[in-house]
């Protein structure tokens, strides 16, 4: 690996003069020299300012010189899996490993990109993933950052999404000094995540870590996909290596798991009987490919298609919805559905039947409940369902008779006309509150459509909350134009995995577009602080109706329930009094802003500049005080 070529003095020369002035460093508390120290971001470190920062720390022993440390090996090994970028809010358990990605491995594959919270690191990783279909590396620093990530991680963890984590430690605690070094670190600190990762591992030794973090790639990206974790100890990466003859392990991808050939075949014949089939996808297409085998099953059976998640269908396809009114399905397939149980009870009662293929079969854990109800299917194949897909599609082919075909092509036109029928409801809906101010959310989305739609776009944030009108206006035909939700409902998602999509969708030249929720940007805005200095291109509306109305309404709910008024139903749920002005909060953190923009008038003007700046290369902000749903 080469040296640093960051100026004529290269790493190891420069560690080599400082380090016999370190003696000269170490001066007595209370010392006019200590008193004198220098506190700004050029200082060189001594033991007296990083005290005072940060309580007691071993003095650094005189003259002291790491030769190759063993956080270069383990960027060695990080920089074998191919990994783009790495996420993280800097702290003293990993600083080994942090100085040896930005010099040893000169800020490279990975590129270590400054987050202001671990939560928004993991959300970026989770958000990049989605659009990438690879991970990308969140750092953590010790027991505090494990539990500020805690609800990014939860969320990826119940999306299936692969994000591969790293944290320091100090495992050590004949090492490990008193104060912060102890309190920031734990026995076992993968405990702290364990019920909601897919695998973690606490490596003692550099052969071993890179053992570990190989394995753990493998195991993030096999579906079904889920958070890894790696425990970088603090003593691995600061201890010179001495082991021999270490080796990276070749990284060998498992194959996703295939649909049980006699399970298929029965599947393909109940379908193929039916006379009213309904596919439902909540996260089947991992993959470009897998949008395409999605249309070509629903082409085979003219079945209509509910894609309730992620990108896994077109939604302008004459086969997308749920058949239109009174189309009462007789054999529901269920396509990487968490949790079947409703549909499968409902279908039940109606004298209907129900197949379930899905990976989520394979991995269960006890604590947590995101498994859901227990599915009573007909036909239950464990399996990755967009692998499995190919061998449904030939087996359905095999079993369509030419009298079948006219039965099924005479369905088809019958779905396709209903599914027309509501499109033409959801545009004459659209225009309820045209000009109304605050300003309806339909209208922002159809400004913003009307100026996106030649463009290659990508919607990086949930719906939701925004009564679904881009997918009820807008035309998502490609698997990268939408990321679905955050997974476990957690707020602070939203923002920071926009972010991360949008790092993502930059390689690609893509106009990345985020409808943002005001309520779930106050939980983590420094974020649009790394967009503005990594300068990440993404568009975000504000969907500012300050307060988190979800809540209103559920007590507004509660007070009918219970006979009384809700004229109170704002305490505690709403975001005014003083109102929170998002442009100027932007722009202190280094963005082009606008608003707040409360006359519809005023959209196209706005949104225009705005995406006048992303394709510029910036990041930019509008905000649009809108109703609340």
């Amino acid at each position: 690996m080469p040296r640093s070529k960051n100026g004529s003095v290269g790493r190891r020369g420069f560690l080599k003069g400082t380090a016999v002035g370190a003696a000269a460093l170490a001066v007595p508390v209370g010392s006019p020299a200590q008193q004198a120290a220098p506190r700004n971001g050029s200082a060189q470190p001594n033991t007296v300012t990083v005290a005072a920062d940060m309580g007691a720390r071993p003095a650094p022993a005189q003259a002291r010189l790491i030769e190759n440390p063993g956080s270069d090996f383990m960027v060695d090994v990080l920089k074998s899996l191919g990994m783009e970028y790495l996420s993280a809010n800097p702290g003293s358990t990993f600083e080994g490993l942090h100085e040896s990605l930005i010099n040893y491995g000169n800020n490279t594959m990975p590129e270590f990109l400054t987050a202001c919270h671990e939560e928004s690191a993991v959300a970026m990783a989770h958000g990049y993933a989605k659009i990438e279909g690879k991970p990308m590396i969140a750092l953590m620093h010790g027991t505090i950052g494990m539990q500020h990530a805690s609800m990014a991680i939860y969320n990826a963890y119940v999306d299936r999404v692969p994000i591969y984590m790293l944290a320091g430690n100090h495992a050590d605690a004949v090492e490990r000094a008193p104060g912060v070094q102890s309190l920031h670190s734990a026995q076992d600190i993968g405990l702290l995540v364990r019920d909601y990762v897919k695998w973690d591992d606490q490596p003692y030794s550099l052969g071993h870590f890179a053992e570990s973090a190989v394995r753990a790639y493998n195991i993030a990206m096999t579906p079904p996909m889920a958070p890894v974790l790696i425990v970088a100890n603090y003593e691995l990466q600061d201890h010179a290596n001495r082991e021999k003859n270490l080796r990276i392990p070749k990284l060998s991808r498992t194959s996703p798991p295939q649909g049980d050939s006699g399970a298929v075949a029965e599947a393909a014949r109940m379908l193929v009987a039916a006379e009213r089939p309904l596919i439902v996808s909540e996260r089947t297409a991992r993959t470009p490919t897998g949008m395409k085998l999605m249309v070509q099953l629903a082409e085979t059976l003219q079945a209509p298609v509910s894609s309730t998640e992620r990108m896994d269908f077109p939604n302008r396809h004459p086969l997308a919805g749920t058949g239109g009114p009174g189309y009462a399905a007789d054999v529901v397939l269920h396509l990487e559905v968490n949790d079947v149980s409703r549909s499968a009870r409902d279908a039940r009662a109606r004298g209907a039947k129900t197949i379930s293929i899905t990976s989520l079969n394979l991995t269960h854990k006890s604590n947590i409940q995101e498994f859901g109800h227990y599915p009573e299917v007909d036909v239950n194949i464990g399996a990755d369902a967009e692998a499995t897909l190919p061998s449904l599609i030939e087996a359905c082919k095999k079993l369509i008779t030419s009298d079948r075909k006219r039965v099924i092509e005479e369905r088809g036109a019958k779905i396709a006309e209903a599914h027309k029928h509501v499109r033409a409801r959801d545009i004459e809906l659209a225009a309820v509150g045209w000009d109304a101010s605050p300003v309806s959310l339909a209208r922002l989305c159809a400004e913003l459509w009307g100026q996106i739609k030649t463009e290659d776009w990508s919607l990086v944030s949930p719906q939701g909350f925004i009564s679904n009108w881009p997918r009820r206006l807008w035309n998502f035909d490609k698997h990268y134009q939408y990321i679905g939700q955050q997974g476990a409902g957690g707020m602070g998602y939203g923002a920071p995995a926009a972010v991360g999509a949008a790092l993502a969708n930059k390689k690609h030249g893509r106009l990345s577009v985020c409808i943002q929720t005001d309520g779930d940007l106050n939980y983590a805005p420094a974020v649009l602080w790394t967009a503005a200095h990594h300068q990440i291109p993404l568009l975000t509306i504000m969907h500012n109706n300050r307060g988190y109305h979800q809540e209103v309404m559920f007590v507004e709910q509660q007070a009918s329930l219970r006979n009384r008024g809700a004229d109170r139903a704002h305490i505690g749920t709403k975001l005014w009094n003083p109102n929170i002005d998002y442009a100027k909060l932007a722009q202190g953190y280094g963005q082009y802003a606008e608003g707040p923009i409360t006359n519809p008038k005023d959209l196209t003007g706005a949104i225009a500049r705005g995406i006048e700046r992303v394709k510029k290369g910036e990041p930019a902000l509008i905000d649009v005080v809108t109703q609340p749903r």
